[in-house]
């Protein structure tokens, strides 16, 4: 069960209104890498998981998140508010201050619905452990990148606190993954094809226009990695040779069709 406690989890305190920073705020209540998103994630794989005490955790840092959509809904109400009675502030944008009276709605910054879509749900729990890293990791890169345009100090701490929270998170996600003990691969029941895994295709080729390099790293070379032409050349090479095959399997050189009259 849930209960409202009317206390915010981090207090919030601006300076001036800004609708248009108000509005940019809106991505992380109603956005694909939003608190909302975030709390439905989490809590639903969490009402999924079968293994109790990630099962906790997962209902932990849920339940969180929903917090945290009250800190950032708190947050982007109160620098939209002047859309409310002030014309020049609800021309920013027309939806949020006609349709939702100058306050949140479930939608992001460009006025895009909320939809469940956004959730990524397998019932795999490293799997899903795994999204969520990936999903703290792209929150942590909105909230900085809304630090980057604030100037209000008010504004800018409470982000902060949220910035930091998605670390914290990113953590115990990483910490749970692990104390799993699959090996980082290992996705699944059905191992892979044996010799296919080990081979990378290098298909992005030759130098670019500025001058982008054919690249080699650990992603491509090892003992364990074998590099493989780009397949899209070899059947170019295969057809020049004239080494088509015929629709019933056998080798043969494309001919052309006589039509006749």
């Amino acid at each position: 069960m849930y209960h409202h406690i009317k206390k915010l989890m981090y207090a919030v305190e601006i300076g001036i209104p800004d609708p248009k920073f108000g509005n940019m705020l809106l991505e992380q209540f109603g956005g694909a890498n939003g608190e909302l998103a975030a709390a439905m994630q989490y809590s639903i794989q969490g009402l999924n998981c079968d293994d109790p005490e990630r099962k906790d955790m997962l209902m932990d840092i849920g339940t969180e998140e929903l917090s945290h959509l009250e800190v950032v809904g708190t947050l982007a109400r109160m620098h939209l508010k002047p859309m409310k009675n002030n014309r020049a502030a609800a021309e920013v944008d027309p939806l949020v201050a006609i349709a939702g009276g100058g306050g949140v709605a479930l939608h992001n910054s460009v006025g895009d619905a909320w939809t469940a879509d956004y959730l990524k749900v397998t019932g795999e729990l490293d799997v899903d452990l795994r999204s969520n890293i990936a999903a703290e990791a792209r929150a942590k890169i909105v909230y900085e990148r809304l630090i980057q345009f604030s100037n209000d100090p008010g504004t800018i701490q409470a982000l902060q606190f949220l910035m930091t929270r998605e670390i914290t998170h990113m953590k115990a996600f990483t910490a749970a993954l692990e104390s799993i003990g699959k090996k980082p691969f290992s996705i699944g029941s059905i191992p892979p094809t044996p010799e296919l895994v080990r081979q990378y295709f290098d298909d992005s080729t030759g130098i670019g226009d500025r001058g982008e390099p054919n690249a080699r790293g650990p992603w491509n070379e090892g003992a364990d990695i074998e590099l493989v032409e780009a397949p899209a050349f070899k059947e170019f090479a295969s057809q020049q040779k004239g080494t088509r095959t015929n629709g019933h399997g056998s080798s043969a050189t494309a001919r052309p069709k006589i039509l006749t009259k």
